[in-house]
C-alpha cells in the first residue's frame, strides 16, 4: 500500500480496565450477532418464500437485511475473538479492508433508506404509475447504486489514510478498525484527514436524511388529500416501519457523533458510541419489520411453522 513498513500490524486495546468482564462481553455480543443473523435471515427467507411479497418494497427490505448481516459480520466476529481468545492483532492491510467495509456498508444503509423512501413516495403519490416507474430494471439499478456508490465515495479517503506514515505506536484504542481511531496513530499532523473524514461523514449521512425528509413531506401532503380516514391510515401504515428504521439509524449516528465530540470522558465511552452505531440498526430492523409489518410478521410465522413441522 505504500505505507511506512515500520507498522505491519495493529493491536486492539479493547476495554483494558474491564478485562474481567470479557466473558460477559463475549456472551452479550454473541447473542447480538446471532440475533442479527437469525432475524435478518428470517426476513430474507420469509420474503423469498412468499410470492405475495415479491414487490419492490420487500426487494429493498431484503437488501437492507443483507446489508445488516454484512455490516455486523465486518466487526463482531473479530470482537468475539478479542473477548474470548485474546486475539487482539490485525494486519495493516486487513485493518484498512475492515475500515473500508465498515464505513462503506454503513453509508450503503443510508442510501438504501433513501431508495425505500422513494419507493413509498411513488406508491403513495403516484400509485397509478407505480408499476411503470418501479420496474425490475429500475429497482436493480437503485440497489446496485446503494452497494457501489458508497465505496466509490469512501475509497479515496481510505487510500489516503492507508498512505499515512505509521511509525508507531500501533495500539488502536478500540475493538475494530474505525477511521478516526486508526489515523490517530499516524506520526504526522492528521488534521486535514480528520476534517476530510468528518466532511464525508456529514455529506453521506445528512444528504440522505434530507432526501428522506423531503420524500415524507410530499407523502404527507398527498395523504392529507385523501378523503377517507381509513385510506389515509392505510397509506401511512405502509411507511411506519421504514420511518422507525430511519429514526433508529440516525439515533445511532447521533450517539456516535456525541461520543466523538465529548473530550472530557473516558476512551471507553468513545468506543461504546461507535459500537452502538454498528449494532443498533441491524438488531432493531428485523424486530421493527416483524412487529410493525403485518405481512412480514405473518410470513415469518408461516415459515417457522413449516420448519417446525418438518
Amino acid at each position: 500500500m505504500g505505507h511506512n513498513l515500520s507498522v505491519t500490524e495493529f493491536i486492539f486495546v479493547g476495554f483494558p480496565q474491564h478485562k474481567r468482564y470479557y466473558i460477559l462481553f463475549f456472551l452479550i455480543f454473541l447473542f447480538i450477532y446471532l440475533a442479527v443473523i437469525i432475524g435478518n435471515s428470517l426476513i430474507l427467507a420469509a420474503v423469498i418464500t412468499n410470492r405475495k411479497l415479491h414487490t419492490p418494497m420487500y426487494f429493498f427490505l431484503c437488501n437492507l437485511a443483507v446489508t445488516d448481516i454484512f455490516f455486523t459480520t465486518t466487526t463482531i466476529p473479530k470482537m468475539l475473538a478479542l473477548f474470548v481468545a485474546g486475539s487482539d492483532t490485525i494486519t495493516f492491510s486487513h485493518c484498512f479492508i475492515q475500515l473500508c467495509f465498515l464505513h462503506g456498508l454503513g453509508v450503503g444503509e443510508a442510501f438504501l433508506l433513501v431508495v425505500m423512501a422513494f419507493d413509498r413516495y411513488v406508491a403513495i403519490c403516484n400509485p397509478l404509475h407505480y408499476r411503470t416507474i418501479m420496474t425490475n430494471e429500475v429497482n436493480i439499478f437503485l440497489v446496485l447504486n446503494t452497494w457501489i456508490l458508497p465505496f466509490i465515495i469512501l475509497i479515496p479517503g481510505v487510500v489516503l489514510a492507508a498512505h499515512l506514515p505509521f511509525c508507531g505506536p500501533n495500539k488502536i484504542h478500540h475493538c475494530f478498525c474505525e477511521h478516526l481511531f486508526v489515523i490517530k496513530l499516524a506520526c504526522m499532523d492528521i488534521t486535514p484527514h480528520v476534517y476530510l473524514g468528518f466532511s464525508i461523514a456529514m455529506i453521506v449521512s445528512f444528504i440522505p436524511l434530507i432526501l428522506v425528509v423531503l420524500s415524507y413531506i410530499k407523502i404527507l401532503l398527498a395523504v392529507f388529500q385523501i378523503a377517507s380516514t381509513e385510506e389515509r391510515f392505510k397509506a401511512l401504515s405502509t411507511c411506519s416501519s421504514h420511518i422507525m428504521v430511519v429514526f433508529t439509524y440516525y439515533v445511532s449516528i447521533i450517539i456516535a457523533y456525541v461520543s466523538y465530540k465529548m473530550d472530557n470522558i473516558s476512551d471507553d465511552f468513545h468506543v461504546v458510541g461507535t459500537i452502538f452505531f454498528t449494532i443498533l440498526t441491524p438488531t432493531m430492523n428485523p424486530l421493527i419489520y416483524t412487529l410493525r409489518n403485518r405481512e412480514v410478521k405473518q410470513s415469518v410465522i408461516n415459515l417457522m411453522k413449516s420448519v417446525l413441522i418438518l
